[in-house]
């Protein structure tokens, strides 16, 4: 008889899926238990869910300190926790206005404190690039009875712009999208994820029931867009300062600004929309576009 060997006795399923790059299945991995928990959060109730935008945006905000000014913590990390907690707990009390307030007056602060550094503009950018999608989210998730799902799409149209700009970008190929910034992005990918954005879109609305269909399809494609231009932007941080991830905190996709580019610019886009439309009642205003 053979003798033992760990390769012959390996599960099948890990076997089965060794045709799937370790990375990858890191990546799948992180990215199905990071889904399940914000949707877990999402459901449960605007409380719960501005507790996890806050802690997400806390780990961004640990994160944009490493790149622009290095070792942390320090003193300007301290004030820029401070004013996205303070800005989260305002909204979640239905004050966006004084929420959105605190924010700059945080960034101020926080710039004051980076002069030394020499990168005082950037970091002080950084609590505002932290603390608006967490304002924007907590506030289209607090308006009920449509909060949840206005999130929900705006969300899940993210998801699904990237899923569909890595597979076409890997499947169809072509030009580069912008080599010097981000060179993996090609025109293909971008197009695609833009236009799964948009479907998403119409089969929003068909297994909802809710919104416009056709309003939805355009504006899973302004996110779609506008979520891509995030992820370029935040490429382009990390580009100036050569790093290839903001962190190592998710296995498979780098740091949580990695994983959350895309909703930092989509989520105040939904925001900005609701707001023009309807301010009163911006989840109702996104979904239906009156």
């Amino acid at each position: 008889m053979p003798a033992d060997n760990p390769d012959n006795q390996r599960p099948f399923l890990g076997g089965a899926l060794d045709f799937i790059p370790h990375e990858l299945r890191l990546r799948i991995a992180s990215g199905v238990a990071i889904g399940v928990v914000a949707f877990a959060m999402l459901y449960w109730s605007p409380v719960a869910f501005a507790v996890l935008t806050f802690l997400i945006a806390a780990a961004m905000s640990w994160e944009w300190g490493r790149i622009v000014r290095g070792e942390m913590p320090d003193r300007a990390l301290v004030v820029h926790v401070i004013a996205v907690f303070f800005a989260a707990v305002l909204v979640t009390n239905d004050m966006a206005g004084l929420s959105v307030l605190t924010a700059v007056i945080g960034a101020a602060v926080v710039a004051a404190l980076a002069i030394g550094s020499g990168r005082a503009r950037l970091s002080g950018a950084g609590v505002i690039y932290t603390a608006l999608p967490i304002i924007a989210l907590i506030w289209l998730r607090s308006d009920e009875p449509l909060g949840f799902l206005a999130t929900l799409f705006v969300l899940i149209a993210v998801a699904v712009t990237d899923i569909g700009a890595y597979v076409s970008g890997r499947t169809i190929g072509g030009p580069k999208l912008w080599p010097a910034i981000s060179p993996n992005k090609t025109w293909s990918g971008l197009l695609g994820g833009v236009t799964a954005a948009g479907f998403t879109g119409l089969l929003f609305s068909f297994f909802t029931g809710s919104g416009s269909a056709l309003w939805l399809a355009g504006l899973g494609l302004a996110t779609g867009l506008v979520a891509q231009c995030g992820d370029l932007a935040e490429s382009a941080l990390k580009r100036h300062f050569g790093l290839k991830d903001s962190g190592g905190l998710i296995p498979g996709h780098g740091g949580f600004m990695d994983r959350m580019d895309g909703i930092v610019t989509a989520s105040v886009l939904a925001a900005l929309i609701g707001f023009a439309i309807d301010a009163y009642a911006p989840a109702r205003a996104l979904l239906y576009g009156s």
